[in-house]
């Protein structure tokens, strides 16, 4: 028996007419009777009453068309689910995004990715640092990460999503804060609050050489290990802090933000995901992210000015 056999009995129950039967199946009826009969040899009942007026399913017939109905509708529920595995409309992925991603871009991918990739169920871990992340990955508590380079793990695939300027956090009552825009000059001698080294940030390290660069001592007050409490700290008049610009999403009563300049500097942010991981799902979604960033408009995709690099996945 074969599915052949199932879905030529369905075609003749359904249709109680040979001729009719092998017409819907585009062949020839000598064949299509010669199967039924084999069908019937193989169960050893009698599926269809035949005389030369009519056919009738027996008893059998009509128990054995309810389940041959239902295996042939799995097999093509089967067939449809893998066809849809195969073009990446289903799945499961959890995206890690840093702290500034969390607020400038989360919402807008959570929308975006729901509507293009319906079939495929998202999950978002938030404010977390790149090394967190990249562990994550590599664990496979996440399959991809909205980070800030650099990274120097090669079983991870980085490509770049945007630049994005810093800037700096100010209380509003800070004697920095009626300034227009701040160097790093302006800064010395300021409390800092910045992420934490302990845990091996990316931004730790961007402020501390904007500091080292430009001659001056920074006075770093308070590590914190997530943005919104490093934004929370300035709001409460505790120290002024470099920041991504999406932060400025993260908008406290009491906090003003101004550009850096002298020099002015951007960071990337990238997606990143294992290597070796290549399921379609993955790669659709990450060509979609990439989209939303660029739409999103808050910086400039790759170099600047430029369109990010090609995707190795798609």
């Amino acid at each position: 028996m074969d599915l052949r056999h199932l879905r030529y009995f369905v075609a003749v129950a359904e249709e109680l007419h040979f001729g009719r039967a092998a017409e819907r199946l585009a062949m020839a009826q000598p064949p299509l009777s010669q199967a039924i009969r084999q069908l019937e040899a193989d169960l050893g009942v009698e599926l269809l009453h035949r005389t030369t007026r009519r056919v009738e399913l027996t008893d059998a017939g009509r128990g054995y068309l309810a389940r041959a109905r239902g295996i042939l509708g799995e097999v093509d529920d089967a067939a449809r689910e893998a066809r849809r595995v195969a073009a990446g409309a289903v799945g499961h992925l959890a995206i890690g995004c840093v702290g500034s991603a969390t607020y400038s871009l989360l919402p807008a991918l959570s929308r975006g990715l729901s509507l293009e990739l319906p079939g495929v169920d998202f999950s978002f871990r938030g404010e977390m640092l790149v090394p967190d992340q990249a562990a994550a990955l590599r664990a496979g508590a996440v399959d991809l990460a909205l980070l800030r380079p650099p990274i120097g793990d090669l079983s991870l695939t980085v490509l770049p999503l945007r630049r994005d300027r810093l800037v700096v956090a100010v209380p509003g009552d800070h004697r920095l804060a009626g300034l227009p825009e701040l160097g790093v000059a302006d800064m010395a001698g300021a409390d800092l609050i910045v992420h934490s080294a302990d845990r091996r940030s990316v931004m730790y390290d961007v402020v501390l050489g904007l500091f080292r660069e430009a001659g001056v001592e920074p006075r770093i007050r308070h590590e914190v290990g997530e943005t919104s409490t490093l934004v929370t700290l300035v709001a409460g008049g505790l120290g002024i802090a470099v920041v991504p610009e999406p932060v400025t999403a993260l908008a406290l009563e009491g906090v003003v933000f101004r550009p850096l300049v002298r020099p002015a500097m951007s960071v990337d942010l990238a997606v990143a995901y294992r290597t070796d991981r290549t399921e379609p799902h993955l790669a659709r979604t990450v060509s979609v992210i990439r989209r939303i960033v660029q739409e999103a408009g808050d910086g400039a995709p790759g170099e600047e000015g430029g369109d990010p690099p090609s995707d190795p996945l798609g």
